[in-house]
């Protein structure tokens, strides 16, 4: 079922379990899935969804290991935010000061949802899944909530479930007070999208 099927359905079966969740990735065919309301929901990521993960997750890494703030963790990374409610953020940042941490770094299952989420828009995504999402984490105890879209190259920085700035253009993504002193431009996020001159002339 996907995220859209799930919204829309009248009737939501609850069946599934935190163990069919960790089946379903530890699979042959691996499938991302998140546990919400008891029900299995594929979070698909494409190719540039999942560089732009990886390239902030570099970036977040490059800052916070050398100074062993916490953890980053990536997109099967799955958290627990409520009894039965399982996320899979695109990037979670994990202070060691996180509850739970630092001996559920090495678990399944993270105990406590992310001090900063972050989710790269993909064009499967809806309104109201970002909605729901953003209210799971935020209940959870995360304090910062990216949402990376890679089509307008902005990225909206949310402080509550509906509070937030969007940052485009020249500005900087910074970790306020989660992560003091981490600081990207848009530009070195999104720019390594374009690939260089010679890859682009015709022929």
């Amino acid at each position: 079922m996907t995220h859209a099927e799930l919204l829309e359905s009248p009737v939501r079966k609850a069946w599934a379990t935190e163990a069919d969740a960790l089946e379903a990735l530890d699979g042959d065919d691996k499938r991302m899935v998140e546990l919400i309301d008891g029900v299995l929901v594929e979070k698909p990521m494409g190719l540039r969804e999942s560089y732009l993960a990886l390239w902030l997750g570099t970036c977040l890494n490059n800052f916070v290991v050398p100074r062993r703030l916490g953890i980053v963790a990536g997109s099967d990374g799955l958290v627990r935010v409520a009894p039965r409610q399982l996320r899979l953020p695109d990037l979670g940042y994990y202070p060691w000061a996180t509850p739970g941490f630092p001996a559920a770094a090495t678990s399944r299952i993270g105990p406590s949802a992310p001090a900063i989420a972050v989710e790269v828009l993909s064009d499967s995504n809806t309104v109201a899944e970002m909605d729901r999402k953003r209210m799971d984490f935020f209940a959870a105890g995360t304090t910062l909530f990216w949402i990376v879209d890679a089509d307008e190259r902005t990225v909206a920085v949310y402080t509550s479930p509906n509070d937030f700035t969007l940052l485009r253009g020249t500005d900087l993504l910074d970790g306020g007070n989660v992560l003091p002193g981490f600081a990207l431009a848009l530009p070195d996020l999104f720019g390594y999208l374009d690939p260089p001159p010679e890859f682009t002339s015709a022929p």
